[in-house]
């Protein structure tokens, strides 16, 4: 069964930085993509950045661009989310996700991940 739980929010002053964790367990293909989501209140949930494991490749949106680091820790199945110079706009509930399928279609695509983590919080203050 796989599963992802999600952790490292918190309350933060705007400038500072924290650092999420994903850890998954449960995959049985090598092909997989794990993406970090936010949803802030009253807003839908989007993407903010990706990694692909067979290229390493990543991406990242233009809000978080710059700011934001995504890493994966293999020896410790953990995907993480280093958030730096953080902005009250970063308040959010963010989720990591995972699409455990090869797929044609972007992984920008939210509907094509089919795993997701409980969410944690983060609140930044001006």
């Amino acid at each position: 069964e796989v599963q992802l739980v999600d952790s490292g929010g918190g309350l933060v002053q705007a400038g500072g930085s924290l650092r999420l964790s994903c850890v998954v367990s449960g995959f049985t293909s090598e092909d997989y993509t794990i993406g970090w989501f936010r949803q802030a209140l009253g807003r839908e949930r989007e993407l903010i950045s990706f990694f692909g494991s067979i290229d390493g490749s990543t991406y990242y949106a233009d809000s978080v661009k710059g700011r934001f680091t995504i890493s994966s820790d293999n020896g410790k199945n953990t995907v993480y989310l280093q958030m730096n110079s953080l902005k009250p706009e970063d308040t959010a509930v963010y989720y990591c996700a995972a699409r455990t399928y090869s797929s044609s279609v972007s992984p920008a695509e939210k509907r094509t991940y089919n795993y997701w983590g409980q969410g944690t919080q983060v609140r930044v203050s001006s």
